[in-house]
């Protein structure tokens, strides 16, 4: 029995076949792009607001 071809995945920022040497992206360029996108803080990772009194677990 042989396992049927692997679908190939959209690159997450043109949505063209992503290309293996790049993945999950198609091109260096696409992964520039989302590289910079982070960088930018324009992806966040939801989670608990960070507070401005340093909740580090310190005992004073």
């Amino acid at each position: 029995m042989s396992n049927p071809p692997a679908k190939a995945t959209p690159c997450p920022v043109c949505r063209k076949p992503s290309v293996a040497a790049h993945a999950p992206f198609c091109s260096a360029a696409c992964r520039d792009r989302d590289l910079i996108a982070w960088l930018d803080e324009r992806y966040v990772v939801p989670g608990r607001p960070a507070s401005d009194e340093g909740d580090h677990g310190d005992a004073e």
